[in-house]
């Protein structure tokens, strides 16, 4: 059943026309949003804060206050500074992050693709980078004019940090994930909740996010889109009808069961199908196929990104006219 096939197809004149043709709509968008004006600042709070000298803590503390909630006091700050713990983790962010490189180019053009599709977003972005001691509740956080990024959360599938993290999780610190996480903490604050708890609005839910997250990111890929390897990317593809099937065949979309958020949605080594094939699926394959349907659903109706968010899963999919490719 669950077996991957590679499919060459014939290369043929129109389908060189048709690609030329979306090419040159998508390059004609882009260059839209390039124009879009955006003024984004970066400051590394992570730095001014270990760097500074005890007696300039008060200036740090004045020009960030929202970074120091009540309740913390000035000497547990203090004493953050002189941790040994914090100063490794401040190490390895400057061996990493001692410049930003890319990053500012490429979140200025995410704040640009934000504000295209959602017009009311503010044209003013700040850009802190700070270290949350490996919080991974909060590792980018969009929020009106501010934006956050925690580094130490984005040091690399392999760091010594993460070894106490699931296996399967460490591939969401890789850096390539920063732009992602910041595109999805916009795209949630946008999403009406669930009115219904069956597995296909899990699945349409799930699937708006990462399509949107696709349209706000063009040139990241897909597999960073939805923080899978090549591979697990590759096997989703491959078997995308023969998981359709077997959600068809065992009536899943309706069902209320929490047990298939767990077997197909939530984060996991792999889905659970109780078959043999489970160990070479990729968790998450329910997201995945969510994913497919709202893109369906965008190829076959005129409707915005924000009519998107706000559209009702089993309405979504009725209309998407979604067939699983073969």
């Amino acid at each position: 059943m669950f077996k991957i096939k590679k499919i060459y197809l014939p290369i043929v004149f129109t389908a060189s026309l048709l690609s030329i043709s979306c090419g040159d709509s998508k390059d004609k968008l882009e260059k839209e949003i390039e124009n879009v004006p955006m003024e984004v600042t970066f400051e590394r709070f992570d730095k001014e804060f270990y760097e500074s000298k005890m007696e300039d803590f008060s200036q740090v503390k004045a020009k960030y206050p929202y970074l120091f909630p009540d309740g913390v006091s000035d000497q547990a700050w203090l004493s953050k500074k002189q941790d040994t713990l914090f100063a490794e983790l401040y190490n390895e962010v400057m061996l990493q992050y001692k410049e930003l490189g890319t990053l500012p180019e490429d979140l200025t053009n995410l704040f640009k693709h934000i504000k295209y599709y959602f017009p009311k977003e503010s044209d003013h972005k700040k850009v802190i980078t700070v270290i949350s001691e490996v919080d991974v509740s909060a590792k980018a956080i969009y929020a009106d004019t501010l934006a956050l990024i925690s580094l130490d959360t984005y040091l690399g599938e392999p760091h010594r940090f993460y070894k106490g993290f699931p296996e399967y999780t460490r591939i969401t610190f890789e850096k390539s994930q920063i732009l992602p996480d910041m595109a999805e903490s916009f795209i949630i604050q946008k999403m009406p909740a669930i009115q219904n708890r069956t597995f296909l609005d899990a699945m349409i839910e799930k699937g708006k996010i990462l399509y949107a997250k696709e349209m706000l990111l063009p040139n990241v890929a897909k597999e960073n889109i939805i923080s899978y390897s090549k591979d697990q990317l590759e096997w989703s593809k491959a078997n995308e009808s023969q998981v359709w099937r077997y959600f068809v065949d065992n009536q899943l979309f309706f069902d209320t069961d929490s047990k298939l958020i767990t077997r197909f949605i939530d984060p996991s080594p792999f889905s659970k199908f109780y078959l043999e094939i489970d160990n070479e699926s990729p968790g998450r394959i329910g997201t995945w196929v969510g994913w497919q349907i709202v893109r369906s659903f965008m190829e076959n109706n005129n409707v915005t990104l924000q009519e998107l968010l706000n559209t009702n899963a089993k309405e979504l999919f009725e209309k998407s006219k979604y067939k699983p490719k073969k």
